[in-house]
């Protein structure tokens, strides 16, 4: 188990609220934006059956199940019509007040009879489909909060009930800043809490990065967020744990969520790695089918990579790295930190380098040429094709520079000859290394054979 540290960086604080959960409940947030509650009311639960009414708020009634082992549940209903039609079809056959206008006497009443259509009976007997104005409902047809009816059976009685069950409401995702320093690079990692609409105060708070299968009768409800309420910075120090295939992430001491507030959570300590460029030239063959003619020159960008290095045994080599956003910056000849790309990161292992996609080189530039071209068609309608290539790199910059050329392709192929060594990636990629001089140009040759 892991410790980690996050440095403050703005002097925020949550704020509390009015929150429906009560201060002892446990939350797991997941990346896909399920929240699974551990929530622990004070009651009297008597040994034996029992009938409990609960109040838990908006939740996947499907999920519900008791925390401790001494308690069953044997059945469960749940109501969760706080909405203006649930509350219509509770209200049938009671006689409405209605208001027409701004004025508290200009009212009227009239019974609903039905809905879906909506029927009203009026005092003169006459019935209308539409409703008169806007109805006011008696309090006893209007559910506030969702109420959650349990039939429970325990082996002992317990001063306290313990439920968990599945809400949304909230989601994470990681954020990083690389900030390049020559051959090191400063990496630090935050957990980007949203809350949407779940409320809740001085919880014990989770987060668990890693693919936990999802049943599509289980992915959560899309909800539309509030407007934000500002973004919270905290000193805080979180533990690092793995589970089962996962990796959680627990923040000590409490926290209040907020509908619309942004929380940052540090995954790990700020740390220095090895940093190295990389290069490259993607493929331009189709990976299947025919193997094309093509006369014309074609620009071929030369993507910039940055890895950064993780030995095992070091504090930053051995942190898992939850996917994210990496953002990387580097001074000016000011100081001054510029954005200079932005990757995704998928989960990255222990040990494992960052390879951090930061877009295309401006003064590295690369032309593909096809310079030859030949097909046969055999009696077997199986056709072969061989094609020559070139591809010239250019280095508008004032040092050398290694790029790397790939052509990539499924089924039978090969590089028949070329005028540079290639190299073997795989059963689908060979690459060849190229080096450009300082304000110069490199031209490499080779030859392709195809069959489809």
């Amino acid at each position: 188990m892991t410790k980690l540290l996050r440095i403050p960086a703005a002097t925020a604080i949550l704020l509390a609220a009015a929150l429906p959960l009560s201060a002892q409940t446990g939350l797991t947030i997941y990346n896909s934006g399920r929240v699974l509650v551990r929530r622990t009311l004070s009651m009297a639960l008597p040994k034996g059956a029992s009938e409990q009414r609960v109040n838990l708020g908006a939740l996947d009634p499907a999920t519900i199940f008791p925390l401790d082992p001494a308690v069953s549940l044997l059945a469960a209903t749940y109501d969760g019509g706080t909405d203006q039609a649930s509350t219509l079809r509770r209200a049938v056959g009671r006689e409405l007040v209605f208001m027409r206008g701004l004025g508290a006497a200009d009212t009227v009443r009239a019974t609903l009879l039905a809905v879906d259509p909506e029927r009203y009976r009026y005092a003169d007997g006459t019935i209308g489909f539409q409703p008169p104005g806007m109805p006011r409902f008696p309090a006893d047809v209007v559910i506030v909060e969702p109420i959650m009816t349990l039939s429970l059976s325990s082996t002992k009685s317990l001063s306290s009930l313990g439920l968990g069950y599945f809400t949304n409401g909230a989601s994470w995702q990681a954020s990083y800043q690389v900030i390049l320093g020559g051959k090191d690079a400063r990496v630090a990692g935050n957990a980007v809490v949203e809350s949407s609409t779940l409320s809740v105060a001085d919880a014990e708070l989770q987060l668990l990065a890693g693919d936990v299968g999802l049943s599509p009768s289980s992915r959560p409800m899309a909800r539309r967020s509030p407007a934000s309420a500002g973004v919270a910075y905290e000193m805080i120090v979180a533990e690092e744990q793995r589970i089962g295939e996962a990796h959680l992430y627990s923040v000590p001491g409490r926290v209040t969520l907020r509908p619309g507030q942004t929380s940052l959570v540090a995954l790990f300590e700020p740390a220095s790695a090895p940093v190295s460029k990389r290069l490259v030239v993607h493929s331009g063959l189709p990976y299947w089918g025919g193997l094309p003619q093509y006369g014309d020159e074609q620009n071929a960008p030369v993507a910039v990579t940055y890895v950064v290095t993780r030995a095992l045994k070091t504090p930053f080599g051995d942190t898992p790295v939850p996917g994210g956003t990496a953002r990387i910056y580097q001074k000016d000849s000011g100081g001054r930190l510029q954005l200079i790309g932005e990757s995704s990161l998928d989960h990255t292992a222990a040990g494992q380098p960052l390879e951090l996609e930061a877009g295309t080189a401006f003064d590295l530039t690369a032309k593909r040429t096809q310079t030859t071209y030949s097909i046969a068609r055999d009696k077997n309608n199986r056709s072969t094709a061989t094609a020559d290539y070139r591809v010239t790199v250019a280095n508008a910059t004032d040092s050398s520079a290694t790029v790397d050329v790939y052509e990539e392709r499924g089924g039978d192929w090969s590089v028949l000859q070329s005028s540079i060594p290639a190299g073997r990636v795989s059963s689908t990629r060979v690459r060849f290394t190229v080096l450009v001089p300082a304000k110069g140009e490199t031209t490499i040759t080779y030859q392709i054979r195809a069959s489809w």
